[in-house]
């Protein structure tokens, strides 16, 4: 059976301006085919076992010609295959869709074109620049500049497109900036006419260099202007000083790393987008049933026991969760802890248990199992049943505390946490070899752990030495303990345990980065 092909456009950069469709089509595909200017968040949502492939084109090489791009598509698909051409911004816009199209319908397969936002407006207006204005150009041009000066003037008439339109978009031309300029002053722009070149627009990597016509080739030079970057030149440049706005964004320019769990880590995702910081998941750790047999024995005897709890202590959303998995699967009502004060570490936690119907009793003081501690002790007597529905990897400070304080505790470790399935992120090791990642978040002890660990499967051999000069984020002083006898130097800890208070100290630490480089 043949298979399919989905040529879809990826969007500027940001992960997050893919079409809804786009997005869809990548969770379909079982080979994805990308090149260096699609989002690596966007391979992230692959289903399990899909394979990827790159294809990718830098300025001096191309890793695949587009001849051989043209006939991988075919041969996939022709091995019953769904297959997704994911390629930056727009695919009909210097996308080359048309080749790969145009092979695909000579075989016989079947394929669609599902459009995405191009760079040529999206990357200005990331900038504050509208490539339109009521009162500066009612009309744009999308140009290659990417071809060298005799081919570009074979497919540009300069005197034509100079002055056809109020705004000129040039993709890829950053190279010819020089060329391009002196075209265009020489058909009749004014040298004085103003021009950006914004790079990597949307991504943590976001520069725009302003000029004018006379100098801009000159400015590139000075400031090592590198692609990929879309040249806009027109009066609407001059908008940019009133209209930027991502630049003004407490995260933007940063490139951070999420450790946790992928089941808990949208909120964390979410806030950085939110604040124009560029978030990349790499969960490195999943929480599963436990397997073991006296496992599973502990957790049946403690669950019978719950009628007789004076205490539920839970310390972690996890904790909460798995509790209420195992109540159900044995069979047991929630109103069997009828007799019990169930109290929760943190306001994650005792939201958790909010949606199941439970108001915890909170605790004031560090959100660990200290202040937990502090908060009852007084309330805590000698002889009381305590239940602790806890992780494998949970610290034995709690349990020992209360029975030396004469209470009867029962643990039963209700998940395992071990590392997650399909840590192999070669996208992530180039980042970080290029100092591209600018911080990691830690939020337990075993996100460090795992993490490490991680990166030892990938053939690091001394990931601490490939950490060196990246800033590690930790919630809270065990996470930052556990990180510094790893060998990592912490440089932010939330003041709380908590993902707000996370994000407080990246913002705190991102606008003293600034000020000091101003």
């Amino acid at each position: 059976m043949v298979g399919k092909v989905y040529l879809v456009g990826a969007g500027p950069g940001d992960a997050r301006l893919i079409t809804v469709k786009g997005w869809e089509c990548i969770q379909l595909g079982d080979v994805i085919v990308y090149d260096r200017l699609a989002s690596p968040r966007l391979l992230g949502l692959m289903k399990p076992g899909a394979q990827k492939i790159y294809v990718g084109k830098l300025p001096d090489r191309h890793t695949m010609k587009q001849e051989e791009i043209n006939q991988l598509l075919v041969d996939l698909a022709l091995e019953g295959k769904t297959v997704v051409r994911l390629k930056g911004g727009d695919p009909t816009i210097f996308g080359r869709v048309g080749e790969e199209a145009g092979l695909l319908r000579k075989h016989g397969i079947s394929y669609e074109i599902i459009p995405g936002i191009t760079s040529a407006i999206s990357v200005p207006a990331y900038a504050g620049i509208p490539v339109t204005h009521r009162d500066m150009a009612s009309s744009l041009s999308i140009i290659t500049g990417h071809e060298s000066p005799d081919k570009l003037d074979k497919s540009i008439h300069w005197d034509k497109v100079t002055n056809a339109t109020g705004t000129l978009i040039f993709m890829m031309g950053v190279a010819k900036i020089g060329y391009i300029s002196d075209q265009l002053i020489k058909h009749g722009k004014p040298s004085d006419t103003p021009v950006a070149l914004i790079r990597w627009g949307t991504r943590a990597e976001q520069d725009t260099l302003v000029g004018t016509l006379a100098d801009i080739e000159a400015k590139v030079k000075a400031a090592n202007f590198q692609p990929p970057a879309v040249i806009v030149v027109g009066e609407v440049v001059n908008q940019r000083e009133q209209l930027k706005w991502a630049e003004d964004m407490p995260l933007f320019g940063k490139r951070i790393l999420v450790t946790r769990a992928r089941a808990q880590a949208s909120s964390l995702v979410h806030r950085i987008e939110e604040l124009g910081g560029e978030p990349y998941e790499f969960p490195v750790i999943q929480t599963v049933v436990p397997s073991d047999e006296q496992a599973k024995q502990n957790i049946k005897e403690a669950f019978v026991r719950l009628p007789e709890y004076d205490w539920v202590f839970f310390t972690s959303v996890n904790g909460v969760e798995y509790f209420f998995t195992h109540l159900k699967e044995q069979g047991k009502d929630v109103r069997a802890l009828y007799k019990a004060r169930i109290a929760a570490v943190g306001p994650a936690t005792a939201d958790a248990l909010r949606t199941h119907g439970i108001v915890a009793e909170q605790i004031v003081g560090p959100f660990q199992a200290e202040g937990l501690l502090e908060a009852f002790e007084q309330d805590l007597q000698a002889g009381q049943n305590v239940f602790l529905p806890r992780g494998d990897l949970a610290r034995s400070w709690l349990p020992d505390q209360l029975r030396e304080m004469g209470l009867r505790v029962t643990e039963a470790d209700l998940y395992q946490t071990v590392l997650a399935a399909n840590t192999q992120d070669d996208e992530l090791l180039k980042l970080l070899e290029e100092r591209a990642i600018h911080a990691i978040t830690f939020t337990s002890s075993s996100t460090v752990t795992f993490f490490l660990e991680a990166l030892r499967q990938m053939g690091i051999s001394d990931p601490v030495s490939l950490l060196e000069g990246v800033t590690i984020a930790v919630i809270g002083p065990l996470t930052g303990e556990t990180a510094t006898q790893a060998g990592l130097t912490v440089s932010l800890m939330s003041e709380k345990a908590t993902i707000e208070s996370l994000i407080q100290s990246l913002c705190d630490w991102k606008q003293s980065s600034t000020v000091m480089t101003l």
